[in-house]
């Protein structure tokens, strides 16, 4: 379905139950409770509703295969890559992988089997060696007609990892090898301002959009997301503008006022998929899994990100 036609379907469309859901339910403290805590036990009228949003499909979800125990540098074996895939397989039309090696290259050949479209990521970091092997995995896979889009690093200027004049030309370097598929590099919204050049160079510019790692508290959330995504296409000049990320944790250490609570993660997911569905725009929702290793790049609330946890359980049921 094309982005006019995904559009016009959605805008024709009657408003969901959970909408009015979500305009009824109030956002204020509990009696009770200290102010800006999340009730104990999440409503069930919000948990039916995500389930109700997810049963309809999403239109993207970020997809990493590992399982406990698992993590970057271990590779992953094709049999788990299948396993995770088939759990989330009905219930998104795209997956983003991240990285062309270790295992990982056989994501967009399994999901494309299922039935889903691939954003296919090439993970760039500071090993140069590595960066070939992943831009060279990117260029066989989408030249075996695996990849719907060619994501080229990510978040490497956020983490100061590539100089831009490297970044683009490893863009380049993929959008000369495969043509006829569409080449983007995804980074928080903040930096295609930073760096016009790296925006000119994508034909998608693929925007990470996180309110939580900025502080901002839930009530905001998703009006300041919307700035985030406003942002990212005034950078983009014209070009399609996709959100590469989001998501809120539901467990984990505040960042500000941003607090992780199940309650919050249910809320934010909610009110981004409305927004989203009435505005036509391309979200990948972040993340499908929980992962256990993120502990260690980002704190305890790295790990509870997702709609499904470590064993494949959804959380929300």
């Amino acid at each position: 379905m094309s982005h006019e036609h995904r559009r016009a379907w959605w805008q024709g469309s009657s408003a969901p139950a959970w909408v009015d859901l979500l305009r009824e339910t109030p956002r204020g403290p509990d009696p009770g409770r200290p102010p800006g805590a999340a009730r104990a036990e999440p409503a069930g009228e919000l948990r039916a509703a995500v389930r109700g949003v997810v049963a309809a499909g999403l239109h993207g979800l970020c997809f990493s295969p590992y399982e406990p125990g698992q993590g970057p540098g271990i590779p992953v074996p094709e049999r788990t890559v299948e396993r995770r895939l088939q759990v989330i397989a009905p219930y998104t039309r795209w997956i983003r992988s991240f990285s062309c090696t270790e295992g990982h290259e056989a994501t967009p050949r399994l999901a494309r089997r299922a039935g889903m479209k691939t954003l296919v990521g090439a993970w760039l970091g500071k090993d140069r060696e590595v960066n070939r092997r992943e831009i060279d995995g990117a260029i066989a896979l989408a030249r075996e007609g695996m990849a719907d889009m060619v994501a080229v690093g990510n978040e490497v200027l956020l983490r100061g990892d590539l100089e831009e004049p490297e970044l683009l030309e490893a863009i380049d370097r993929v959008r000369r090898a495969v043509p006829h598929v569409p080449v983007g590099y995804v980074d928080a919204y903040f930096l295609f301002e930073k760096h016009p050049r790296v925006a000119r160079a994508c034909d998608v510019v693929m925007a990470n959009c996180y309110p939580f790692w900025e502080g901002c508290p839930l009530e905001h959330a998703v009006a300041y997301m919307q700035d985030m995504y406003r942002r990212s296409c005034v950078a983009a000049e014209g070009r399609p503008v996709l959100i590469a990320e989001t998501g809120w944790p539901d467990r984990g250490a505040a960042v500000g006022e941003a607090r992780p609570s199940p309650e919050h993660a249910m809320r934010y997911f909610l009110e981004a998929q409305a927004w989203a569905r009435r505005d036509g725009v391309e979200m990948f929702h972040f993340a499908a899994f929980d992962e256990a290793w993120k502990i260690d790049v980002e704190g305890d609330v790295g790990a509870y990100w997702g709609l499904w946890d470590q064993q494949g359980q959804f959380k929300y049921a």
